[in-house]
């Protein structure tokens, strides 16, 4: 289960031309791999998301991307952080994350949520749809998903996805853990509770409490046992060996990428202790893990590693 995950958001880095940059994704993964991270996630989109940079920066598919870090990591599980459902036919999902759980020795990870950026979706001639079509399409692709992971063949007739026999072979080597991200309090945890072995929250730390709560609710009106969900939590941190260094790093970053100063008061930055504390806070909160993700400052050698050897011993 992902209880230390660490994420990569971004593919804008200073002076990292187009033939340099998988080089430079590939970094941080041996990084992450080497110093005590249990995940590596991408995100799964195809346009840079609005507080990290512009539609036009780069953004590699996720699961090609996920399948090349396969064969320069080890120990690492392989996720999206998330898959948006509406991008793919559930069916073909399936068999894509087969795929990469084969390639990966067993490591791979479903992660996957409804889809909610419509600009992307309305650019790319993706059906966007309403709240609600979103969420009944995703229950009915983890219906088809999830017994194609379990070495069932699945029947469907849905409003929105039909299967017959769904055949998935050759089966993953290992039992993919599933993660639906997002803190949606009616639909999304519901979902978890019902489907996932991992949930992902996005929200404020004031929420944590009430999204927990939420969450264990559901467990109890579904029968399921709440402590068989690892409940992670979306971070983002800047490191470096002094506090000066990574200060200057992260503004250098906001300097170069405006966009995301509506966030930057979210950023856990500093030298090493600061961010151990700052994640310790965290980790009180009742959450069993974090994911975090370092778009400032993660393409320099070292900061990964640092950022995993400084979160892994607090995670129990």
């Amino acid at each position: 289960m992902t209880k230390l995950g660490y994420q990569i958001p971004n593919f804008t880095y200073p002076s990292v031309p187009a033939e340099k940059l998988f080089p430079a994704v590939v970094q941080q993964a041996r990084e992450a791999d080497d110093s005590g991270f249990d995940t590596v996630l991408v995100m799964d989109h195809f346009y840079q998301l609005p507080n990290l940079g512009a539609p036009d920066e780069p953004m590699i598919e996720c699961y090609v991307l996920l399948s090349a870090l396969a064969q320069h990591t080890s120990t690492v599980r392989l996720s999206a952080l998330v898959t948006g459902n509406t991008y793919r036919n559930p069916a073909l999902l399936a068999k894509e994350v087969t795929a990469l759980d084969v390639v990966s020795g067993g490591r791979a990870q479903l992660g996957i949520g409804a889809g909610w950026y419509e600009f992307e979706h309305d650019s790319l001639g993706y059906e966007f749809g309403t709240f609600t079509d979103r969420f009944e399409r995703l229950e009915e692709a983890l219906q088809i998903i999830l017994p194609m992971l379990r070495g069932e063949r699945p029947t469907l007739d849905g409003e929105r996805y039909r299967v017959t026999e769904a055949i998935n072979s050759p089966a993953p080597l290992r039992r993919v853990p599933v993660m639906i991200g997002g803190g949606g309090v009616r639909k999304t945890l519901r979902m978890v509770a019902q489907y996932a072995d991992e949930s992902n929250i996005i929200c404020g730390k004031d929420e944590v409490a009430s999204k927990l709560e939420a969450l264990a609710g559901h467990c109890e009106r579904l029968g399921r046992d709440r402590s068989e969900i690892t409940v992670s939590y979306q971070t983002t941190a800047c490191i470096a060996p002094t506090h000066e260094q990574a200060r200057a790093e992260l503004d250098a970053y906001l300097e170069r990428n405006p966009r995301a100063r509506a966030r930057a008061n979210s950023v856990i930055v500093g030298a090493p202790d600061e961010v151990a504390a700052g994640y310790t806070a965290l980790l009180a909160l009742g959450i069993d893990g974090v994911t975090v993700n370092a778009p400032a400052n993660g393409h320099i050698e070292g900061r990964v590693q640092l950022l995993g050897e400084t979160l892994a011993p607090l995670i129990g």
